[in-house]
């Protein structure tokens, strides 16, 4: 997805992924935008950073004069805005967990959090992160994914359906109260 300086995209439909490149050539999973989510280069200092469109999208580009110049838009977006900056805390603290294990399924919690869907079956993550996208997002490597996603799913607590994650949560604790109240259906 092109992105300039001087214009915000709201993600109106879809789930962008939001990365960049390190000098080794290896990517850097910053963070995911779904609907009504801000997402552009006059949020960041990251360079280099892109966004590529994980599902089919659908944006709004808002050139930053127009946002500067109306409240209304400002106030619109400042809760989109807190959303994506309290995403990219919760990752931040999710690199403090010694344990890898750990690291993964917080992080399969945080994307069921910010975009799963509640269905018979558990929470679905509507997103398809390839295993190596995953490494990246928690810092290790893709084998080390795949085994824990299998460790995972023998514990019964991950099914793959439809090539989408479905996480099996504690029937004790209704899965709504973990979804964002953004992302229920």
């Amino acid at each position: 997805m092109p992105l300039r300086v001087d214009e915000i995209l709201i993600i109106c439909r879809g789930i962008v992924q939001l990365f960049t490149i390190q000098q080794d050539g290896s990517e850097t999973l910053l963070g995911l935008a779904g609907p009504s989510m801000p997402v552009g280069l006059p949020l960041t200092t990251v360079d280099p950073y892109w966004a590529t469109a994980l599902t089919d999208v659908d944006v709004l580009s808002l050139p930053m004069a127009e946002i500067e110049g109306s409240s209304v838009l400002m106030a619109g977006m400042f809760r989109n805005v807190t959303l994506r900056m309290q995403q990219a805390e919760a990752w931040l603290a999710l690199s403090g967990k010694r344990l890898v294990a750990d690291r993964l399924k917080h992080f399969l919690l945080m994307l069921a959090k910010d975009f799963g869907h509640v269905e018979p079956s558990g929470i679905r993550i509507p997103i398809r992160l390839t295993h190596h996208q995953l490494a990246t997002a928690i810092g290790t490597t893709r084998v080390t994914v795949t085994r824990l996603l299998k460790d995972f799913k023998t514990e019964g607590w991950l099914t793959i359906d439809q090539r989408q994650m479905v996480l099996q949560l504690d029937p004790r604790f209704p899965a709504n109260q973990l979804l964002n109240p953004m992302t229920r259906r």
